[in-house]
């Protein structure tokens, strides 16, 4: 028997939340992101981003969150390329592998500078007005 206290109503709003996460969880994608900045004698010589969308499910929980406005696409190379500016910068606060290496030849100064992001999961989930993108530890 149902007791009147209203646990059928405590029930329904329970399975609506849950199931309205385990959409959100079950509805965003994963994408393998890899960054390399190559400054040689204070000159850029290259920059690559790669993204590519994970063939297998990646292990991990989701950290820092980042959002970025959603006009229209549900590409996310295409919705990088335009805020780049902002998301270099996000990545840039994950941490990067910094090598620097410097010789002198004939009193001749060079030195090159290599920041990579390794090869990274995200977990991007698109939404209507925004996407919201974290990376997986």
């Amino acid at each position: 028997m149902r007791s009147r206290d209203g646990n059928l109503n405590f029930s329904r709003r329970l399975c609506s939340v849950v199931i309205l996460f385990s959409s959100l969880a079950l509805s965003a994608s994963e994408y393998l992101i890899s960054y390399k900045y190559i400054v040689k004698d204070a000159t850029l010589y290259n920059e690559t981003l790669l993204i590519s969308k994970a063939m297998t499910k990646c292990e991990g929980t989701p950290q820092d969150e980042f959002m970025l406005m959603n006009r229209d696409a549900d590409n996310l190379k295409k919705l990088i390329s335009q805020n780049s500016q902002e998301f270099i910068e996000y990545i840039h606060k994950l941490g990067m592998h910094v090598n620097h290496d410097e010789k002198t030849i004939n009193m001749q100064n060079s030195y090159t500078t290599v920041l990579t992001l390794k090869t990274t999961c995200f977990k991007v989930d698109f939404n209507d007005n925004f996407a919201t993108i974290a990376p997986l530890k």
